[in-house]
């Protein structure tokens, strides 16, 4: 997935995965997945998805402050 925040893009495809964290079972409606990612740039951000009833019910990315990782990682 891409998106572009603030004129800079994150790129799950280009970008380097540091943490995946999953909640719940797979098929699980209320599981999702929240993923670690730094760019080639060195900026992070986190790609989230889950179950219809999760608290992802769509794909997004979300930038986040290098101390903020501590909490994702």
């Amino acid at each position: 997935m891409k998106k572009t925040i603030c004129k800079k893009e994150y790129d799950t495809e280009t970008a380097t995965l540091l943490r995946k964290n999953t909640f719940g079972e797979y098929g699980d409606p209320q599981g999702y997945e929240e993923s670690v990612y730094q760019t080639p740039d060195g900026l992070y951000f986190l790609y989230c998805y889950g179950g219809r009833q999760s608290k992802y019910k769509e794909e997004i990315i979300k930038r986040i402050a290098k101390k903020d990782i501590a909490k994702h990682v």
